[in-house]
């Protein structure tokens, strides 16, 4: 139900019995349906009536029965109880409530005291000369309290009295008469100490912290030491020195903790005792605007050239308020191993694609045609690093004969294109001007790549056996696939007759 103090309908249903002095009977008729969704039905029995109700419990189907025997009974039901209420207005704040709260921001303490007469018990014996010295045949009853009690109610020098037929009813009546004469008294003023309200601050804020914050706005070092332990293991002493500055101060307590606290509490006493500190007005920090010059930077061919050029191209869009770049995934071809990826960017109606082994590299090098069809200089690719920082160098060589250096490269050497050369800074010696001018074999160099790929991709080379088989060389043919790139570089020559030598040698820069 809404309201818990709100009766229910067998609660009700109780109570109609009782005033017609009858008992009710509640019966479970039957109980149907699945084990997590069962019905039961119950009877009410009140006198010679009956009602029945279902519920998905026993306890709703007998409120159900009660609820249909409250609207449907011909018994006269009782009368309904008015409410006690404990006063005129139970949620009003209390006179002594209202005063306590009043007296806490004046700094006051109010103080109660009862004034009741006392009546003392009276003798059972009566000395009177004309009763005699004999007892008497009678007692006098107990002593009857009063019937008003009084209290007096002190707050700073000033008395209050009240008076009425309870204690707390007397305290009342005095609390609301020094109401009215405190509530025009004017609140005090808290004292400033350095400028601060530190009563306030300061409540929650143990010594020393307050320690640390005085030192920190004066600029003074603060140091805490244990300079003595004395006494027995389970009961020592310790004595800690602090220095603010040039304030010294010491404690002692049972541990470091409460020796630490005495020593704040000691020097804290001289720190509140300076000169407050003068106020500085902050100035306000000039914030300049950013001219709209600096966001044309960005469009100029020129912008950042060694940034990524996924970046570069989402800044450049920004900077023009058009819609950023959208990248989609064209194709995914190739082996397993060697995947190569497509990705398509499109700014507006330009459209750039990109290749690479993954689909980051593929983004970024459609990023970077993109910049180049947009009109934005693209930075030239640099030679990439060796993974290994070692000081031996594998390079592979072919000596070749004199006669035949002048006029054409050997089987399975491929030209290298004077652009190629530069990159990988291969073009510095002498070597390259003469490799860029002989023309190459096209027929041997095309079966030689095709022979390169195959084994890079599979491990065999169905080419190099055909060759093999004609040249009625088939020992040289592997048992199963090539793994190794120095297995597949061997086979490789000996397929093609070609004369490779590794030769590991030092840098010789340093």
């Amino acid at each position: 139900m809404a309201n818990p103090k709100e009766k229910t309908p067998m609660c009700l249903v109780n109570e109609l019995a009782r005033f017609n002095k009858i008992q009710p009977e509640y019966k479970l008729l039957s109980e149907q349906g699945p084990a997590h969704s069962k019905v039961f039905t119950v009877q009410l029995t009140l006198g010679d009536q009956h009602w029945e109700a279902e519920g998905t419990s026993i306890k709703k189907a007998q409120h159900a029965a009660a609820a249909k025997a409250l609207e449907g009974t011909k018994f006269p039901k009782p009368t309904a109880r008015p409410s006690r209420s404990e006063g005129k207005n139970p949620d009003s704040v209390t006179p002594t409530v209202e005063l306590n709260a009043l007296c806490m921001k004046l700094g006051k303490k109010p103080m109660y005291k009862p004034i009741d007469p006392y009546t003392g018990m009276r003798s059972t014996y009566n000395y009177a000369m004309r009763g005699g010295a004999y007892p008497p045949r009678y007692f006098y009853p107990f002593p009857v309290g009063p019937l008003l009690y009084q209290v007096e109610l002190s707050i700073g020098g000033q008395q209050f009295h009240g008076k009425g037929r309870t204690r707390q009813a007397a305290k009342h009546d005095a609390a609301a008469k020094a109401l009215k004469v405190l509530q025009n008294e004017p609140l005090p003023e808290k004292p400033e100490v350095n400028g601060k309200e530190p009563d306030d601050e300061n409540l929650n804020k143990s010594e020393i912290s307050q320690v640390f914050e005085i030192a920190l706005k004066r600029n003074l070092p603060v140091n805490f030491e244990v300079t003595k332990e004395s006494g027995p293991p389970h009961m020592k002493s310790f004595v800690t020195k602090v220095s603010v500055g040039e304030f010294m101060g010491e404690g002692e307590g049972k541990s470091k903790k409460i020796s630490k606290k005495n020593a704040a509490i000691a020097v804290l006493e001289e720190l509140k005792k300076l000169p407050p500190l003068p106020t500085v007005e902050k100035m306000k920090p000039r914030i300049k605007k950013k001219t709209k010059s600096i966001v044309k930077l960005q469009t100029s061919p020129e912008y950042g050239q060694g940034m990524n050029p996924i970046s570069r191209l989402a800044q450049i869009q920004q900077a023009k308020k058009e819609k950023e770049p959208e990248y989609m995934l064209i194709t995914e071809r190739g082996l397993p191993r060697r995947r190569e990826f497509v990705m398509q960017v499109k700014v507006g109606v330009h459209t750039a694609e990109g290749m690479g082994t993954n689909k980051k590299v593929a983004k970024r090098n459609a990023a970077e045609n993109m910049l180049e069809l947009l009109g934005f200089k693209v930075p030239q690719p640099q030679p990439p690093k060796p993974a290994l920082k070692t000081e031996e160098k594998v390079i592979f060589f072919q000596y070749v004969h004199s006669s035949l250096h002048h006029q054409q490269l050997p089987a399975g050497i491929l030209p290298m294109v004077p652009e190629v050369a530069q990159a990988v800074g291969a073009s510095q010696g002498h070597h390259a001007k003469e490799f860029s001018r002989a023309a190459p074999n096209p027929a041997k160099a095309t079966v030689t790549a095709m022979i390169a790929r195959e084994l890079l991709y599979g491990g065999t080379s169905p080419t190099a056996e055909t060759i093999l088989k004609n040249n009625n060389s088939s020992g040289h043919v592997p048992h199963g696939p090539l793994t190794r790139p120095s297995e597949q570089l061997d086979y490789l020559s000996n397929v093609q007759g070609i004369q490779v030598n590794v030769q590991c040698c030092k840098s010789s820069s340093k």
